[in-house]
């Protein structure tokens, strides 16, 4: 990895750590599960979904994808924070909150990147 490279990760990392602390720390909650990490994971999906398509189209260089995907996206969402909060749920035996966070995380993170991708390749044909 060269130093640019390097730095392009870095540097989409801390604002990936920054913006997921800032979302996390509003404590969002609905009902009585808390929706934060939901919301990281379906604003990094949608936004991987939106560059995924914007790197294809500009045909962008690798650092780019080090800086969004990687650094940003990565630092941004987070699978272990939603394995511990589902696992808690089923710890206090609230199955019904752990089934629905499940969905949830999977089904709107996958609609979210799927949503990025169609908006950008609307964009960029336009």
């Amino acid at each position: 990895m060269k130093g640019i490279d390097l730095v392009f990760l870095s540097v989409g990392g801390i604002l990936g750590t920054f913006l997921r602390y800032k979302i996390t720390d509003s404590q969002m909650i609905l009902g009585t599960l808390s929706v934060s990490i939901l919301v990281v994971n379906i604003v990094g999906a949608f936004i991987l979904g939106l560059f995924v398509v914007l790197a294809q189209q500009w045909n962008l260089e690798a650092k780019y994808a080090l800086f969004v995907a990687i650094g940003f996206c990565g630092s941004l969402t987070t699978m272990s924070a939603f394995a511990l909060q589902t696992t808690n749920l089923m710890d206090n035996s609230q199955f019904g909150l752990a089934a629905v966070n499940i969905v949830a995380n999977v089904g709107l993170s996958i609609g979210a990147l799927v949503g990025g991708r169609a908006l950008m390749s609307y964009i960029v044909s336009t």
